[in-house]
């Protein structure tokens, strides 16, 4: 089970939560919007906050900034996270407008108060988990979404809460953190959800 637990901090990383938000809420949850508007938007939002990120990863790596993709030192986390405040603001001031995609231009203004907070929380040593950040707030999204459309999505919502525990497990078994910065995390993922979601359901 040790040698599986790794597995889900690759496909839960920070990098994939947009992308999964968004699929949800184009793909998979009650929407009017059309086939060629979900994929160019599905499209937009893969390359800002997948593709531009990692490229960048490779350009730390090279330049010796970043040891690997989990970033575990503290000291070499802050860039990449001032690198996605940007790309998160890009999408929400040019892309996922408040006026035609509600629910996920509050989901990523929440992900952008989170990614902030864990910046600044460097700035005192303090790490939390990323993983764990954005994991949380991909259910709480998900589950403000069944209650705003009524819609049947509890074995999702089951899914997603046992995923909370596999990555914290993931984490904690490939050392990156402590139970104090997975606990951090889930809060930084869901605090800034919550007030927000209130606005759209």
């Amino acid at each position: 089970m040790k040698k599986l637990l790794p597995i889900f901090s690759y496909v839960f990383h920070p990098v994939f939560i947009p992308a999964y938000a968004t699929l949800y809420y184009l793909f998979l949850n009650t929407s009017n919007f059309g086939n060629q508007e979900k994929y160019f938007v599905l499209f937009q939002v893969a390359i800002i906050t997948i593709l531009i990120p990692i490229l960048f990863f490779f350009i730390l790596r090279y330049s010796g900034k970043i040891g690997s993709i989990m970033a575990p030192v503290v000291s070499e986390r802050k860039f990449p996270l001032v690198i996605q405040c940007f790309l998160i603001i890009l999408l929400v001031r040019n892309s996922i407008t408040v006026e035609r995609y509600t629910e996920l231009h509050f989901f990523l203004l929440g992900a952008l108060f989170s990614t902030l907070i864990a910046l600044l929380l460097l700035f005192v040593k303090t790490k939390a988990s990323l993983h764990m950040m954005g994991i949380s707030a991909l259910t709480l999204f998900v589950f403000g979404l069944t209650l705003h459309y009524q819609t049947q999505n509890i074995a999702l919502i089951v899914f997603l809460i046992l995923m909370n525990g596999f990555v914290a497990s993931s984490r904690l078994v490939m050392k990156a953190h402590t139970s104090k910065e997975l606990i951090i995390g889930i809060l930084l993922g869901s605090l800034p959800q919550i007030p927000l979601m209130f606005l759209w359901l």
